[in-house]
């Protein structure tokens, strides 16, 4: 039985800071309904997952160091589509809480069809822009996807922008598909690009396209998120550079460029300063697959002034003359690379080999080391906490990787399979990029610190670190959701010993943290309930 209790609160909540309203938001606390229905966001009818009725804008928003309770009610229906869930906080670090990071056989197994599931995390001390999407099969790509924001009173670079607002700061790009994700197999390319879920195709030219309103003289804090499951975009405004101040939810010192390359899962916050003549200017973003180029307005946006009429942009893009580069991306705090200052100066060494291969049905599947992953019948997280302590003993064979606790990790990455990029993605932390793809750099001192990054093409071999201070099952995996699905990815094994006696959900207190509020669920119960349900449904 499904349940909404949340509204039963909101009138003792205390909302974060009020800026502009986006429709559908919620959180700290509250309901992600999730359901299937039918939507043409780019003037192609389909069916799709949505999320509280929409697709890409439910927005989730809090403060720093908020405790945030998502109620996920599961009212899917249609069988053309994966009927459970599993939603997952994309950048929150979950720590003592992996139990709700949310990859489905990983971290826990699916909700069903009729049943709910209330995540409980704390944001800690995270603050920047995130995102949430489902982490069952390629879900997310039909929709089940959306920006997760959470605000800091005392943002060290408040004093760069003059508005950080919900209706005009979150941007958010994406791919779109005419088919269900599960029907696509490995696709080449989409049918459309989705600005804040809005887009056109060649054969509707007259398609509303999302518009970005502006105040000239006025300075905006823009908050991208790639949502897509396979394509980066190369963004631009035209006639307006773009400062950046975060990364993947770090602050970073500001670097301003005309172009960012951003790819699925990635975030950039940059300031925006409306100092152009009234007017409207073209937003573009061109995909690195499916349709590219922005004849009649495909791929884009608007930029509208204040008082500008509403016309169509007639800007030209014209070539870039300060492209972003990766390398030139510095953290603001702590900057610098655990280890030692030379390759392999750390605990853990790690480097994967990546191939592609024929699957045992046919079709393609992705190898790192040799082994392709293959979701097991009970979660990581669940057989570790059931007793097994030796990776040979856990599965998927092959594909768990123990790491000891409070260890220097560095893991190295080839570039170029199947003569495409990926964006590879660890849960349960950031890490510092020593080696950046098109680069043959180590830089220890000052890396881009970030929790997705390309790997880059055949001659690439990007390296990461990051230390090992947050025990769990984390997944370190493609982003392209298609690879995932066919086995691109691994599970580092944290500090096992200690899960049961930090992130088993009996060490969640039932009680939220706001006064007067107490949660009638039992995330234990809960928890505890998701395999048999499911596997009632096999």
């Amino acid at each position: 039985m499904t349940f909404s209790y949340f509204s039963l609160l909101a009138l003792v909540l205390v909302l974060p800071r009020s800026f502009g309203h986006r429709q559908g938001t919620i959180g700290p606390v509250g309901d992600l309904v999730i359901s299937n229905g039918e939507v043409s966001p780019d003037g192609f009818r389909r069916w799709a997952v949505l999320v509280n009725s929409q697709i890409d804008n439910t927005l989730i928003r809090g403060n720093k160091g908020d405790k945030f309770r998502i109620n996920v009610v599961n009212e899917l229906g249609n069988n053309t589509f994966e009927e459970s869930t599993s939603i997952h906080w994309h950048g929150l670090f979950q720590k003592g809480t992996a139990w709700a990071d949310g990859p489905a056989f990983v971290n826990q197994c699916p909700i069903v069809t009729g049943d709910s599931f209330l995540y409980s995390f704390d944001s800690a001390n995270q603050a920047g822009t995130f995102w949430y999407h489902s982490h069952l099969t390629t879900q997310y790509c039909d929709g089940l996807r959306g920006p997760f924001i959470i605000y800091d009173p005392h943002d060290p670079h408040a004093h760069l922008y003059d508005i950080d607002d919900d209706s005009t700061s979150i941007l958010t790009l994406s791919d779109w598909y005419d088919q269900p994700a599960r029907l696509l197999g490995l696709p080449t390319g989409s049918n459309s690009t989705l600005i804040n879920g809005l887009g056109r195709r060649t054969e509707t030219p007259t398609h509303d396209l999302a518009v970005v309103k502006v105040k000239k003289g006025t300075r905006y804090r823009i908050r991208m998120i790639n949502l897509g499951c396979e394509a980066s975009f190369r963004f631009s405004i035209d006639n307006h550079t773009m400062t950046i101040i975060e990364v993947d939810g770090i602050n970073h010192v500001p670097y301003t460029v005309d172009q960012i390359d951003i790819f699925s899962g990635q975030r950039y916050s940059f300031v925006l300063n409306a100092n152009q003549k009234v007017g409207s200017y073209w937003i573009r973003a061109n995909p690195s697959v499916g349709p590219r180029g922005y004849e009649g307005g495909i791929n884009s946006a608007i930029l509208r002034y204040k008082g500008a009429d509403n016309a169509e942009p007639d800007t030209v893009a014209i070539p870039s003359k300060l492209p972003m580069n990766e390398t030139q991306l510095v953290p603001l705090e702590n900057p610098g690379a655990p280890g030692s200052p030379e390759r392999g100066g750390v605990d853990v060494a790690l480097n994967l080999a990546f191939n592609v291969t024929s699957g045992p049905t046919g079709g393609e599947r992705f190898t790192i080391n040799g082994v392709s992953f293959s979701p097991p019948t009970t979660p990581v997280l669940l057989q570790i906490l059931s007793g097994a302590q030796d990776p040979k003993h856990l599965l998927p064979n092959g594909s768990i990787y123990s790491l000891p606790l409070n260890s220097t990790v560095e893991i190295s990455m080839p570039g170029g399979v199947r003569n495409e990029s990926h964006p590879f993605h660890l849960h349960g932390h950031t890490f510092d990029v020593v080696r950046s793809a098109n680069s043959t750099v180590y830089n220890y001192k000052n890396p881009v610190r970030r929790d997705v990054v390309d790997t880059g093409h055949t001659d690439d071999n990007v390296t990461i670190r990051f230390t090992t201070d947050n025990p769990g099952p984390w997944f370190l995996h493609c982003h392209i959701d298609w690879h995932l699905e066919a086995g691109f990815a691994v599970v580092f094994a944290e500090a096992t010993k200690k899960w049961n006696d930090t992130i088993h959900p009996t060490r969640m207190s039932s009680s939220s943290s706001r006064p007067g509020i107490i949660l009638t669920s039992h995330i234990e119960d809960q928890w505890d309930q998701l395999c048999p349900k499911y596997n009632d449904t096999l």
